[in-house]
């Protein structure tokens, strides 16, 4: 079809105007500071290492820290606002309920700051995967790693052979992780039950080594295999009763770097949990 100049004039303009009315993509932030232990280890994962200019104080202790060696390689903030602000990032983010007085001093000064919630489910992992990614640029990194939770997940299911086992997770000092928590819906994955529902614990609580005993859970969930007591947080789970109850072949062993937070951790996890349902004895 043939276009008089002045059409073509016209469709030169209307497309100028089209695209003046799409808004630019915003950049993604240069400098950003994270004040939370699954904060940072979301940052480590999806961000560019340039990007990265601080991490909580707890980034780098591998008995919690997922990310640990990584974390490392970057400064280690005191948790407050102060040594936050010396920084001018770009962007904060932060678990929800971090230090309110540190919160708003940070909102005084106009940084921008981006609320994580404590994550209770693999959904809820994979939501905060697919926003960091976005907050951070990188939405393809985090799209990579919510498909390796998937792929865990069905490997999980399918390795489900024992459905229904009855499991408490069990760690210093009588911690239990109640029915509401990451740890529920990651046995919840393998076809298990959290015992804790029998215990009346929701969110998390110390449960008596008797109550636990009283319980007869047909596994334990375990962070470590170790057999010797460092301290008589770790020795509770070395009591004679529970490891005549729960000997290895009736102990579920996932470290607890892998179950703090919700992140690409979670593969490892359920990697981990599907392997174990092959050797445990029910």
């Amino acid at each position: 079809m043939r276009v008089s100049p002045l059409g073509a004039a016209l469709l030169l303009l209307a497309t100028a105007l089209l695209l003046l009315a799409v808004p630019a993509r915003a950049e993604p932030p240069k400098k950003i500071a994270s004040l939370n232990l699954c904060t940072d280890q979301l940052l480590l994962t999806l961000a560019d290492p340039e990007q990265i200019v601080g991490l909580s104080p707890y980034s780098r202790d591998p008995a919690m820290s997922w990310a640990a060696a990584e974390a490392a390689r970057y400064p280690a903030l005191s948790g407050g606002a102060e040594d936050v602000m010396v920084l001018k990032p770009d962007l904060v983010v932060a678990g929800r309920f971090e230090r309110r007085a540190t919160r708003e001093l940070l909102a005084r000064r106009g940084l921008p700051l981006a609320d994580f919630d404590i994550v209770r489910t693999i959904d809820e992992a994979k939501q905060q995967l697919a926003r960091m990614g976005a907050l951070v640029g990188h939405p393809e990194r985090s799209a990579v790693r919510i498909a390796a939770i998937d792929a865990a997940l069905a490997r999980a299911r399918a390795a489900a052979s024992k459905s229904g086992l009855r499991v408490l997770a069990v760690s210093r000092r009588g911690w239990v992780p109640g029915v509401e928590s990451l740890t529920s819906s990651l046995l919840a994955a393998a076809g298990l039950v959290n015992a804790a529902s029998e215990l009346g614990i929701a969110t998390g609580g110390f449960a008596s080594l008797e109550e636990i005993v009283a319980a007869r859970p047909d596994l334990v969930l375990v962070a470590t295999a170790q057999e010797t007591a460092e301290d008589q947080g770790q020795a509770f789970l070395l009591h004679p009763a529970l490891q005549r109850l729960y000997p290895p072949e009736k102990r579920i062993v996932v470290p607890e770097p892998l179950t703090i937070c919700g992140g690409p951790m979670l593969a490892d996890a359920l990697d981990r949990l599907a392997d174990a349902l092959g050797r445990v004895a029910p």
